[in-house]
């Protein structure tokens, strides 16, 4: 890459470039299954979702413009699942293929670890998507299941691949709270 990258926490006044980036993708790719980009708005109220609920939300700037960003959330939103987060990371088609997307997500890795999460799960649109699947193997994850078929989009059926990597101390160790023996 010609110019530096730098990665950093998101902040609201992120969100048009965010949406820049992740309408190209709806409209353009399988990574997400949704068929018309969200508003900007919208986009906005998940940040703050994600955000408020504490989990880590980062971009990767270059020459000040976001050329692509990475989050983490509730892998699922039963309390039994609140030491599994879920990725996304998505980059600017012009950034695509330089270890961005590397960096980006061992940066999340990195941001979830010391924030106590022991797994973290990738929900992959398509087995097709092989620079995604590549990206998550080089950092580490496994390939943990493939649903068949599941999702339909450009005309075509669709697989979902899941992927895992532990976290931390994953499961070697209980946590350190017994929320467990505390009624939900």
């Amino acid at each position: 890459m010609k110019n530096e990258i730098a990665i950093r926490p998101a902040i609201l006044s992120d969100v048009p470039a965010i949406h820049d980036i992740y309408s190209f993708h709806v409209q353009h790719g399988l990574a997400s299954w949704e068929l018309t980009p969200p508003t900007p708005a919208e986009l906005q109220a998940r940040m703050n979702q994600v955000l408020t609920q504490g989990y880590p939300y980062l971009v990767a700037e270059s020459d000040r413009a976001v050329v692509g960003y990475a989050y983490a959330g509730a892998y699922r939103p039963r309390l039994g699942y609140r030491y599994t987060v879920e990725n996304s990371v998505y980059i600017h088609p012009h950034y695509q293929q330089r270890g961005l997307g590397r960096r980006l997500l061992a940066q999340l890795i990195a941001t979830c670890e010391a924030g106590g999460y022991r797994q973290m799960v990738a929900v992959i649109g398509d087995s097709g998507n092989i620079a995604s699947i590549r990206l998550h193997q080089a950092l580490g994850f496994v390939h943990v299941g493939t649903l068949p078929n599941v999702g339909f989009k450009h005309g075509r059926w669709l697989d979902c691949v899941l992927m895992q990597i532990s976290l931390g101390d994953g499961d070697r160790r209980l946590p350190d709270d017994n929320y467990d023996s505390k009624a939900e």
